[in-house]
Formats: C-alpha cells, sequence, structure tokens
C-alpha cells in the first residue's frame, strides 16, 4: 500500500518509528515531513500530504502532531477526506470498519510509541464493513458536495 506520512515536531520522533516500521512490512512510504525537531506548523505538512490521497497519489495517510488535533482539522478541510484522530484500539478499528477512514491522525506525545504502533496496525489491518455504513459516510460527504467532483472514489 502507498502511504503518506507526515508530522510537525511534535510528531517527528512517532513519525520516524511508524515509517521505518510500515517499511519493514512492504508499503511504500512518501514522507512530507517534518525532517527534524525545529519547531514548525502542522498545515505545511498535512496539507501535501492529504492532498496526495485526494489525488489518489497515495492509498492512505498518516499524520502525526503533538495532540493530533491540529492534524485532523486541517486534513478533514478537503473534499471526500475522511480523517479519524484515533486514541483507542476499538477507534483504529472502528474507524476503519465503519467509517472507512483513509487518513490517521495521532497525538506524538499522548501515546506511548508501542500503543501508537498497535493503532497504526490495527487501522492498517481492518477492512471496511460497507453496507449501512456507506449510506452513513454518502450523506456526510454530501455535506461537501464532493459529489460534484467525481465523488469520493
Amino acid at each position: 500500500m502507498k502511504i503518506a506520512l507526515a508530522s510537525d515536531h511534535g510528531g517527528f520522533s512517532v513519525k520516524m518509528k511508524i515509517r521505518e516500521t510500515l517499511e519493514r512490512q512492504g508499503h511504500s512510504i512518501q514522507d512530507f515531513g517534518c525532517h527534524n525537531l525545529d519547531s514548525c506548523d502542522y498545515p505545511d505538512f498535512a496539507i501535501p500530504a492529504v492532498q496526495s490521497v485526494v489525488d489518489k497519489k497515495n492509498d492512505r495517510a498518516i499524520l502525526i502532531c503533538t495532540n493530533g488535533i491540529g492534524m485532523c482539522m486541517a486534513a478533514n478541510k478537503f473534499p471526500g477526506i475522511l480523517a479519524a484522530l484515533v486514541y483507542s484500539e476499538k477507534t483504529a478499528a472502528m474507524t476503519r470498519k465503519h467509517h472507512d477512514s483513509r487518513v490517521l491522525c495521532l497525538g506524538g506525545k499522548e501515546f506511548s510509541e508501542d500503543e501508537l504502533l498497535k493503532f497504526v496496525d490495527i487501522w492498517m489491518n481492518t477492512e471496511f464493513e460497507g453496507d449501512r455504513h456507506k449510506r452513513r459516510i454518502d450523506k456526510i460527504l454530501k455535506l461537501d458536495f464532493c459529489e460534484k467532483e467525481g465523488g469520493r472514489n
């Protein structure tokens, strides 16, 4: 799978561990930054990473900042994108099973590295159940009029 990866300084260390883990599993990673611990602005990295998913250059994106909220807010501004801030193993699974999220947002300073890696593993390996959940998602996606631009695909 092709994965866009982005963080700010608050998520940099965890991003590097996630990148290493996903590459070891055979995924193709496009790292949009940041590339060090210097203070920076999360939208500068979230925007191109999520745009790559919208443009179908990447299948999914994982965004990490200090608490995950800023990255999630930025990602959800894009038509057709359903980004989820995950805070447990259950939410990591449910955001795929019921919501078909293609963007995972994590709080790099909110959980241990092991917990965050577990969230990523669950999210990467959980399939969308479709059916009644698709009907509900379609109602949400109509709010941003993405059907005018060819839908979600």
